[in-house]
């Protein structure tokens, strides 16, 4: 699916979809029609656990949930097991405490942070949104008590970049957001909104497909998410065996982005592999074979 497209798609579904949504209260309570602006949650004592899979009606119309290291997954019952276990491990290894090069105390925050802000992924089996009317309304507050700002689907094309994309897209919304503002804030004023200019100006980045959004706040946000995983996942070096190898990004590697972008590798080289590693080969490979 075109990536724009899907993004309508997606806006339109996350934010319109139930019958009472109220876009003027989520503009409130959301930053970019997404991102709880107010702490709500309560810590666990072990901020690292990974739960099992269990049955919930917390999160309705989804039925089941794990939490990794301040990440709820959430899907219905067309989600597998097995692919809900390899998202929350996948999480897991990004969260490594023993790590190289991992600050502990910044990685805390980070998840803290997670956990507090309620980041929320829901699961889909393909590109199947269908929900019932009676569905609608409860996901209309499940929106409105969570910071759901994307998807991840199970059983589609370039798995292991949906699973990676989707996954950094919540970590940069919300915890690296909240951690690092002035590096990665979902604002105008960040460093990351800096980069993301000089990128778009030397023709690195192409956001022509996003103008449509029409919301001022919610193409923001779009705009920096993707441009925040770009960067990650191209500094991982994760884009040459998995893909996407046509996309509105043109740098390939971590040498290209270091040669071409500096100040934006500097970004990544000062701050992620202090909270974040790359997850295993075996791990993505996982999602292949």
């Amino acid at each position: 699916m075109n990536k724009f497209l899907f993004y309508v798609i997606l806006l339109l579904f996350l934010q319109f979809v139930g019958c009472n949504s109220d876009r003027t209260s989520l503009d409130n309570t959301h930053l970019g029609g997404c991102i709880l602006i107010d702490p709500v949650a309560d810590l666990p004592s072990d901020i690292y656990q990974m739960t099992s899979i269990t049955e919930t009606n917390e999160y309705e119309p989804f039925n089941k949930k794990v939490t990794v290291c301040g990440i709820i997954l959430i899907g219905r019952d067309d989600i597998s097991d097995d692919f809900m276990q390899k998202v929350a491990e996948t999480i897991k290894e990004i969260f490594s405490p023993n790590e190289e090069n991992i600050n502990k105390n910044l990685q805390e925050d980070l998840i803290r942070n997670m956990y507090k802000y309620r980041t929320v992924i829901p699961l889909f089996k393909g590109e199947n949104f269908d929900f019932t009317s009676s569905d609608e309304k409860l996901w209309d507050r499940t929106t409105a008590e969570n910071s759901i700002c994307d998807i991840i689907m199970e059983g589609v094309p370039g798995q292991v970049t949906e699973v990676v994309e989707h996954i950094l897209h919540f970590v940069t919304d919300i915890g690296m957001h909240y951690t690092f503002p002035d590096e990665w804030g979902i604002s105008k004023s960040s460093k990351l909104y800096e980069l993301m200019q000089q990128a778009i100006d030397n023709q690195y980045y192409d956001v022509a497909q996003y103008s449509d959004i029409d919301d001022d706040a919610d193409r923001l946000r779009v705009l920096l998410q993707e441009y925040a995983y770009w960067i990650i996942y191209t500094s991982w070096d994760l884009r040459e065996p998995y893909g996407p190898q046509g996309a509105e990004w043109s740098i390939m590697s971590s040498s290209e982005l270091n040669d071409k972008l500096p100040q934006s590798y500097q970004l990544f080289q000062k701050t992620v592999p202090k909270v974040m590693a790359r997850p295993s080969k075996e791990m993505l490979d996982s999602f292949i074979n």
